[in-house]
C-alpha cells in the first residue's frame, strides 16, 4: 500500500493505492474509493538488494610447485593487477605483500606464502587475470 499527497489548484488530496492488477487500480482520494482503469499495465518494481561490504581479510594463494624450491603464487579471483611491491632479485618474507590485485571492486594484497627469492614476475601492472593464474614465482 503506497500513500501520495498532491496539491492540485490548491486544494490537497491524499490519495493511497491498494492493489493494482493489470490494468485496474483499487485507490482512495481523502478516504473514498476508486476503481480506475489505466491506459497501459502498471510497471512491475524491481527489488534492490543491498549486500553488507566485505570486511574479511583477502583469502590466502596456495602456491604450485614448479620445480625443485620454487612455488607460484596464484591469483584467488579474477582481477586486475593494479600494484607490483616487488621485482625479480628481491628477498621476500612470508607474509611480505608482494602485489595488490582489484577483484570485485576490491583491493586484495597477496602476500608472499613463505621466505625466497623472486625468481620470475609473470603479471604486469594493469594486466587482467584469471583465478588460478600464475603471478610470481618464489624460489
Amino acid at each position: 500500500m503506497k500513500s501520495f499527497k498532491y496539491t492540485i489548484n490548491g486544494n490537497v488530496y491524499k490519495v493511497v493505492i491498494n492493489r493494482i492488477e493489470d490494468t485496474v487500480a483499487d485507490v482512495e482520494v481523502n478516504g473514498t474509493p476508486y476503481t480506475v482503469e489505466m491506459n497501459k499495465p502498471a510497471k512491475k518494481q524491481v527489488v534492490t538488494i543491498n549486500r553488507p561490504v566485505q570486511t574479511t581479510t583477502p583469502p590466502i594463494v596456495r602456491p604450485q610447485q614448479q620445480s625443485a624450491g620454487a612455488a607460484a603464487l596464484r591469483s584467488p579471483l579474477p582481477g586486475i593487477i593494479l600494484d607490483i611491491a616487488c621485482k625479480v632479485g628481491d628477498t621476500v618474507k612470508k607474509g611480505q605483500k608482494v602485489l595488490v590485485l582489484e577483484a570485485m571492486k576490491m583491493e586484495n594484497v597477496i602476500n608472499a606464502d613463505r621466505d625466497g627469492v623472486i625468481k620470475e614476475v609473470k603479471v604486469n601492472k594493469g594486466d587482467s587475470v584469471l583465478e588460478g593464474a600464475d603471478l610470481i614465482i618464489i624460489e
